[in-house]
């Protein structure tokens, strides 16, 4: 794997949530909520930065579509992670829709925004924040920019995975998160191995 791999913590979640994704199509309703454990928290806060004080609502929507088409689910646990996160994302638009306002950026809980772990490079830029001032600064990045980091960050999308759930190019992507994280650099001042990044290095495993 080479540096734009996720971290090892990722992956071991991803082949957790990958087996009991397994065993939930085949009945087992314990094993459907064991993913459900795994994916709700990312999930929640990628719903918290696009519909704010709502998410709880539409994650409920999305949850009740993802078991209705759980069969016709295939892959592996991070494309379960990438489709369900591309089943909230059109239950959050469609909720805005019926709303008339633009998405919005809202609070993210601490426990959030670690699940991607410390030492991924995408993470670089907000492992030494303070947690509220990291969300002031991500609420404030370009819609573009804040989406993308939620789903590296927040859902723990590869480059790929988000420009899926996004309907993006994955350069596009990689482009907005990169600027994203170093727009965040640039306002925490000099730290090492952000700002020099290239932006391929956020997106692809080599």
């Amino acid at each position: 794997m080479g540096q734009g791999a996720e971290p090892r913590r990722v992956q071991a979640y991803d082949g957790e949530l990958g087996a009991a994704v397994a065993r939930a199509q085949q009945g087992d309703e314990a094993a459907f909520a064991a993913a459900y454990r795994l994916v709700q928290p990312g999930l929640l806060g990628y719903l918290r930065g696009l519909v704010g004080g709502d998410a709880e609502d539409v994650a409920s929507d999305a949850w009740l579509e993802i078991a209705r088409d759980l069969g016709r689910f295939k892959g592996d646990g991070a494309g379960f992670r990438g489709w369900t996160a591309t089943i909230a994302r059109h239950r959050a638009l469609d909720h805005l829709r019926r709303q008339k306002v633009r998405p919005r950026s809202a609070a993210l809980e601490q426990d959030v925004l670690e699940l991607a772990g410390p030492h991924s490079t995408h993470d670089q830029a907000l492992e030494s924040l303070s947690t509220e001032y990291a969300l002031a600064l991500v609420r404030g990045l370009p819609r573009d920019q804040a989406e993308a980091v939620l789903l590296r960050v927040v859902v723990g999308l590869d480059g790929p995975a988000a420009a899926r759930v996004l309907g993006k190019r994955p350069g596009a992507v990689r482009t907005a998160a990169y600027r994203g994280l170093k727009r965040l650099a640039e306002q925490l001042g000099p730290a090492e191995g952000v700002t020099d990044d290239d932006p391929r290095t956020l997106g692809e495993s080599t």
